[in-house]
């Protein structure tokens, strides 16, 4: 596919982004979505009135997830989580899904040296990022058992878990994208909503990934996360490159929100020539082959998965979240009150 297709796949005109704001088109899919509601809250009102029953970890439990389809920055906000956790004394591990991967079984722990096609893009960052032992499985309740199992962590993080009620949780955090929002705040499949927006307001935490620029008001007592660029990183093992300062560069990103990384590119003094793909791809070296020559930049996440396929000189930009002290004065105390509750 030539880059110019490539490029219009992820324009602000596409099919995609015409179903996240609420294109006329998808409102033929609106008896779907009272279905959908209908089925999901009666998913939720057994758990809370006990006709299901959620497992309840012996250690605390931190849910990190969205009501939105979509990437939000929760992988960012996972690594911070990790890093923070250690600092007060905890040992976290991570629980996911594994969205992506083909693993052979369930639960399964992530190395760092596992291939991404097997545990999932995200997975495996968190792994090689954290240093923290994570684990995949699509039931989270059974994922957790397992990393209790087989490490020694005594705080678990569970990655885009919001809606996986079976799985009893201590803190959750909401995670909302400041620059999409909640587009036409349809239900799925006619647009992004997992949920209704009111579920915001029953969580311990809401973050929002950058200023707030998206229609509507901003959720009420949220805090802004801003994502911070670290120093430039050789895709493969080249260590010799030279760093690169200015100029054309090829933009790749297979995200949920690729022109984020574009604009954080054009903050760095860079003029991206931007080469979007869908969330979660899985790349070919025919795909990062560009023309006119220059220098290929990805994501973190899309780096995992191209270090045996990446052009010689090609290099990913990781980024660290950043929170308000007031949030983890906040998280600390929350965590400060817990005390191992009945397993249930």
């Amino acid at each position: 596919m030539p880059p110019e297709a490539k490029d219009s796949v992820a324009s602000p005109k596409n099919w995609a982004e015409r179903w996240y704001q609420g294109h006329l088109l998808f409102a033929l899919l609106i008896p779907l979505a009272w279905l959908f509601m209908a089925v999901a809250g009666l998913r939720r009102l057994a758990y809370r009135w006990g006709g299901l029953r959620a497992w309840r970890a012996p250690v605390p439990v931190i849910v990190v997830g969205n009501i939105s389809v979509g990437g939000t920055g929760k992988t960012p906000l996972t690594l911070a989580l990790v890093e923070q956790l250690r600092q007060q004394g905890w040992r976290p591990g991570i629980v996911s899904r594994g969205y992506g991967g083909k693993g052979a079984q369930y639960p399964q722990r992530v190395e760092a040296d596992a291939c991404a096609s097997k545990v999932g893009d995200e997975p495996l960052l968190l792994a090689r990022r954290s240093q923290a032992p994570v684990v995949i499985d699509p039931l989270r309740a059974r994922g957790v058992q397992h990393l209790l199992a087989t490490s020694d962590c005594n705080v678990v993080i569970c990655d885009d878990g919001l809606q996986h009620y079976a799985l009893a949780r201590d803190i959750e955090i909401a995670v909302v994208d400041g620059q999409r929002g909640f587009g036409s705040a349809w239900r799925l499949p006619a647009g992004p909503m997992r949920e209704a927006l009111a579920r915001l307001e029953t969580v311990d935490f809401v973050v929002v990934n950058g200023p707030w620029r998206a229609s509507g008001a901003a959720p009420a007592s949220a805090v802004t996360l801003s994502l911070q660029a670290a120093p430039w990183q050789p895709v493969g093992v080249n260590p010799s490159l030279p760093v690169p300062t200015a100029g054309h560069v090829h933009a790749v990103a297979g995200i949920g929100h690729p022109p984020r990384f574009f604009a954080l590119l054009a903050e760095q003094g860079f003029q991206p020539i931007p080469h979007a793909f869908p969330d979660h791809h899985a790349y070919s070296a025919e795909d990062l082959q560009f023309s006119p020559p220059a220098l290929v930049v990805m994501t973190e996440k899309d780096a995992v998965k191209c270090a045996e396929i990446a052009p010689p000189n090609s290099w990913y930009v990781p980024v660290q979240a950043i929170l308000p002290d007031s949030f983890w004065q906040a998280l600390t105390q929350r965590l400060a009150t817990w005390r191992k509750p009945h397993v249930g």
